[in-house]
Order: C-alpha cells, then structure tokens, then sequence
C-alpha cells in the first residue's frame, strides 16, 4: 500500500511540474499585444451623388468660356480702363457691364465682334453683328483713353 501511494504521489508531481513551467512563460510579450492592422485605403460609394470628399474648386479653370463656347460681352456694353504695354504687345483692360475688368487682345472675340487693333491710346473693335444678325458692312468701333481730372 505505500508504494502505491508512493506512485500515486510521484505521478501527480510530475503531472505538476508542465503546469509550473507554464505558469512562468504564459504572460505574452508586450510587442505582441500592441499589433496595429494594416492600412486599407477608404473607397467612397457615391451612387450618383456628389462626392463630399472632392475638392469643390480644384480641376476648374477661372478663365473658362462661357456654357455655349461664345464670349458673351457685347462691344457697345465695354468701358476701356487702360492699355498695357508688355514685350511689344499691347494689351487693353476694358470694363464689362458686370463691373468686372477683362484682358483682350488683338484678335479676341466678343459676342458680336473682334479685337481690331490696340495702340497706346486706343482700342478698335470691328462688330460684325448686331442683334446676332451679321452686319453686311463690318463697323469698326474706337474707345479711346480719355485723362480724368
């Protein structure tokens, strides 16, 4: 009966002692706990909405035409301000109704003509529409820079 106690006792301390080893051993690393997931780009499902995310302004041009193509400014509507001088080409800044200035040059278009020729004082403009019915005879138009006192 005592060596079977003896046995039983010895097998049960041996069943023990993988327990106490684990015990030691069991408490991960901290590295190991801290582990990030991996970055996943975020894809924007619009389903034909607008996409908040995109920028409102960027990709449009400030000087782009008009919806039809067309410049719409008329000759008789136009104010000139004054005439710039730049590497030989002159440049005139003129006054559109809406008050707000406008760059031409020779050859631009407008709604009912062209850019003729800019010299120093002045600017002509050939209409070769009225109304959007062209002219027979073109009409060249000058606006002259006048000193204001």
């Amino acid at each position: 009966m005592k060596k079977a106690a003896l046995v039983i006792l010895f097998l049960s301390l041996t069943s023990l002692v993988p327990l106490l080893a684990q015990e030691t051993t069991a408490a991960p690393p901290p590295e190991a706990a801290q582990t990030v997931a991996p970055w996943t780009a975020f894809t924007y499902n619009s389903e034909g909405r607008r996409d908040p995310f995109k920028d409102l302004l960027s990709g449009r041009d400030l000087r782009e035409k008009t919806a039809t193509g067309e410049p719409q400014v008329f000759i008789d509507d136009l104010v000139l301000f004054g005439i710039v001088k730049n590497n030989r080409v002159f440049t005139a800044m003129v006054g559109m109704p809406q008050g707000f200035p406008m760059f031409v040059k020779v050859g631009d278009k407008l709604a009912d003509g062209y850019v003729l020729s800019i010299s120093e004082s002045q600017v002509v403009l050939r209409k070769t529409h009225d109304r959007g019915i062209p002219l027979i005879r073109t009409r060249d138009i000058v606006k002259e820079i006048t000193e204001e006192l």
